[in-house]
C-alpha cells in the first residue's frame, strides 16, 4: 500500500474509497452520499482526483492483499490507513461521510462494517471523540 502525507486530501480520499468499495462495488447512491457530504470539498479535492485515488487503491489492494482469489484487507493495513489521519475534526467528519456512504445503498456490508468499527476504535483515543460522532448523527 502506498503511503500519503498524514491528514492529507490522498489520505481521507483513500479511506472513504475503501468504504465504497469495501462490498465490492461502487453504487451511485454512495457516490451521490459522497456529494451530498461535501467531504471532497472540506478535504479540498476534486471528484477527478478522487477517481483517481480510487483506481490507486484498488491497484494496491489486488497487489497486496489478494488472498485465495479474494481481495482481504488485514487489521493491520487498515489501521496503517487509519493512522495517516491524526487531525480529531478530519476524522469526525470522515467517519460521519462514511457511516452515510455506507448506508446509502440501504447495505452495511461486512467489509464497511469492519471498516467503521475499526475507524472507531482507532480514533477513539481522541477525548470524547465517539460520543460527539454518534451524537452527530443522532435526531
Amino acid at each position: 500500500m502506498r503511503n500519503y502525507v498524514p491528514n492529507s486530501p490522498n489520505a481521507a480520499a483513500r479511506l472513504v474509497a475503501l468504504c465504497m468499495i469495501g462490498d465490492g462495488n461502487m453504487s451511485p447512491s454512495e457516490l451521490q452520499a459522497l456529494q451530498r457530504s461535501r467531504l471532497l470539498e472540506y478535504i479540498d479535492l476534486d471528484i477527478d482526483t478522487f477517481h483517481a485515488i480510487v483506481d490507486e487503491l484498488c491497484q494496491d489492494m489486488l497487489s497486496t492483499a489478494v488472498r485465495h482469489e479474494h481481495v482481504v484487507m488485514d487489521v493491520a493495513t487498515i489501521d496503517a490507513l487509519l493512522a495517516e489521519i491524526t487531525d480529531p475534526a478530519l476524522r469526525r467528519r470522515l467517519l460521519q461521510a462514511m457511516w452515510k456512504i455506507a448506508d446509502a445503498d440501504d447495505v452495511l456490508a461486512d467489509a464497511e462494517a469492519k471498516l467503521l468499527a475499526r475507524a472507531c476504535d482507532v480514533w477513539a483515543a481522541e477525548s470524547a471523540f465517539v460520543r460527539r460522532a454518534a451524537g452527530a448523527g443522532a435526531g
